[in-house]
């Protein structure tokens, strides 16, 4: 998955284009849109969805926390109600890693 940077700049981007971005099918956001009441997407006569750049980094969150954390999607709802508001980006795991190094380094520095 790319950096949300390389998507092209404008307003409002298809599910299509959010698909390609994510690498999933829009079968697949479109589902997640059930599931998940923080994704609302906003709709032209047509009913074409239209996705601004938080949706996607919300999406982005929901594709990590269930794809590579392996969580379930209740799991990843509770996750995302607890944690982190839809405009806030989950750390990567190299900085998740580091800070967890550094308590690490500490703990044992204390004993």
């Amino acid at each position: 998955m790319a950096e949300i940077s390389a998507l092209p700049e404008k307003l409002y981007y298809s599910i299509g284009e959010v698909a390609e971005y994510l690498q999933v099918n829009a079968s697949l956001i479109r589902y997640w849109e059930k599931e998940f009441p923080g994704i609302k997407p906003r709709k032209n006569k047509k009913g074409n969805r239209n996705f601004t750049k938080e949706d996607i980094v919300y999406l982005q969150n929901i594709h990590h926390l269930v794809k590579n954390k392996g969580m379930t999607l209740d799991g990843a709802k509770k996750y995302l109600k607890i944690n982190h508001s839809s405009d806030e980006k989950l750390p990567d795991t190299l900085q998740m890693l580091e800070n967890l190094r550094g308590f690490l380094v500490k703990l044992r520095q204390d004993l």
